[in-house]
């Protein structure tokens, strides 16, 4: 049986990471990351921004709560995890996140009134309708 799970990302912080703490003590730290995807189709140029929820345990988790913030870029190498749970309304959930084992931090802190640049992502030519799905 062939087991592999590993994804690496990077790009912006859409909103501060939030810290919370298990009845364990061991802390679990949250954030979202905005990754732009930039491709031609046909002579247009067109852009696509997807968000992915990041999940990162322990002391490097508290490290990006008190170093990163909205807006800074980062490089999150981790697996993905599907959680599923059911609401009180009996509504079935599920939810696929990273949970991140090393996370690095791009560029530098911003500083006030001054934007942090964007992570750049080359242009991919999209025109062939090759796409798997």
């Amino acid at each position: 049986m062939v087991r592999f799970n590993r994804v690496i990302i990077a790009g912006n912080l859409v909103r501060d990471p939030e810290v919370r703490f298990l009845p364990s003590g061991t802390s679990v730290t949250n954030f979202t990351v905005a990754v732009n995807h930039t491709f031609r189709q046909n002579d247009d140029v067109r852009e696509e921004v997807s968000y992915f929820d990041v999940v990162v345990f322990g002391r490097q988790g508290e490290n990006c709560a008190e170093y990163l913030s909205k807006g800074r870029a980062v490089l999150v190498e981790g697996r993905l995890r599907q959680r599923r749970w059911e609401t009180n309304d009996g509504q079935r959930r599920s939810k696929v996140e990273i949970v991140a084992q090393n996370v690095q931090f791009l560029g530098s802190p911003r500083s006030e009134g001054r934007e942090e640049e964007p992570v750049v992502e080359p242009i991919v030519d999209e025109t062939e309708e090759d796409i798997p799905f």
